[in-house]
């Protein structure tokens, strides 16, 4: 049992920013940490990552931001970061924290966009506040789970996910605070990554299948969908799938996709910068795809939607299907391109929707999100350290 460091910590508060998993993650606290080294100087704001490739995004991001200092570092043991489990890009995540469980203990908060750091609980972390900023704001079922109610604070982006968490039970009203989508306000201070240059401007098609097995659509229509596209001059198309489709895929399942790889028409991306940064949500024209949260990053612009259920889910009526109300949902890709067309020719049918949705999904005030949310860590500290009012 690890034992309570409330008593020898010092004055200020210290406040640890943890990047366990998969880089895309690291876009959804990082403003946090950012707006809390800026607004809170009483706070030492730390950030510490299990991959050298994690912290040099992070330093990047942080010099071309002008960010304030804010202490950065790697976990030990060296041998552990650099093992790899099955097909893991990451080091694993579980023994990670095992091996640090100690060394977290001794900061007054640990805030994450992932849920396994919830295992620090059991690893005698009994102490510090547990922060779960989320990592998207999306509608699929899995990330509403028991782990939420491990969690001292849990963040919503909007109403919709703000309710769901509590109507289901998943944590108390007092353990939520909505602030809105921090991930925005540092997408808004950085410049877009460069664009794929296709040989002749048309409208462009994002195809962004998730990773799930049975809910996404990669595995039963994915080659299909591409071969459609490179078959047809209409619309040039843009394969960025939510980037643990392939993590650690086989050589094999990364060679299929040559021939598309230098056709004129389709461009690839399998997890570069631009696939996580929504350089490629803001610049497409329309979104092809299944339960990928990313589809709300896409419609802060209202633009047309089309869907693939590829395993015939009975969807209608389902909270983890809400988005599909926004376009067009396809049964078959029989005849793709078409299918395109006629959500383009009927999106004034759900401009409405798409708003309305937009909105329930985000609550964006004049006041950042990555403020608001610096804000309700910040509430909940002194009550933690016990300091005197």
């Amino acid at each position: 049992m690890i034992q309570s460091k409330a008593k020898t910590r010092g004055s200020r508060a210290r406040v640890c920013f943890l990047y366990i998993a998969q880089t895309h993650q690291i876009l959804h606290s990082l403003p946090i940490a950012i707006a809390m080294a800026r607004g809170w100087p009483d706070i030492d704001v730390e950030i510490a990552a299990t991959s050298q490739e994690h912290l040099d995004y992070v330093r990047g991001l942080l010099d071309s931001l002008g960010a304030p200092p804010i202490t950065s570092r790697l976990l030990p043991p060296t041998w552990l970061r650099n093992l790899r489990l099955r097909d893991a890009t990451t080091p694993p995540k579980a023994l990670m924290l095992a091996a640090n469980a100690r060394r977290l203990s001794r900061y007054d908060a640990i805030v994450t966009p992932e849920r396994t750091t919830a295992l620090l609980r059991k690893l005698g972390v009994k102490d510090s506040l547990l922060v779960y900023t989320q990592h998207g704001a999306g509608d699929r079922g899995g990330p509403f789970e028991a782990r939420l109610r491990t969690f001292d604070l849990v963040m919503a982006a909007g109403p919709k996910q703000r309710d769901r968490m509590i109507d289901e039970g998943w944590i108390a009203p007092g353990a939520c605070a909505m602030v809105g989508y921090p991930k925005f306000d540092i997408i808004d201070a950085l410049p877009p990554s460069p664009l794929p240059v296709f040989d002749q401007a048309r409208p462009v098609v994002l195809y962004n299948p998730h990773f799930h097995p049975t809910l996404g659509s990669w595995t039963r229509w994915g080659r299909r969908v591409l071969e459609q596209f490179a078959a047809d001059q209409r619309y040039n198309l843009v394969f960025a799938p939510h980037i643990r489709l392939f993590e650690g895929a086989d050589p094999k399942t990364v060679e299929a996709l040559a021939p598309f790889v230098d056709h004129p028409r389709i461009h690839i991306d399998l997890g570069g910068p631009a696939a996580i940064d929504m350089t490629y949500t803001r610049a497409a024209d329309i979104y092809l795809g299944d339960v990928s949260s990313q589809v709300y990053e896409f419609l802060r612009t209202p633009k047309p939607c089309l869907f693939l259920n590829a395993e015939g889910a009975a969807w209608e009526g389902d909270e983890s299907f809400h988005h599909w109300r926004y376009g067009p949902v396809l049964d078959n890709v029989d005849g793709l391109a078409d299918a395109v067309d006629s959500a383009r020719r009927t999106h004034g049918d759900y401009v409405e929707i798409q708003k309305r949705g937009f909105a329930e999904s985000f609550d964006l005030q004049e006041t950042p999100s990555s403020t608001r949310a610096a804000q309700a860590i910040a509430d909940r500290l002194p009550k933690l350290n016990r300091r005197p009012k």
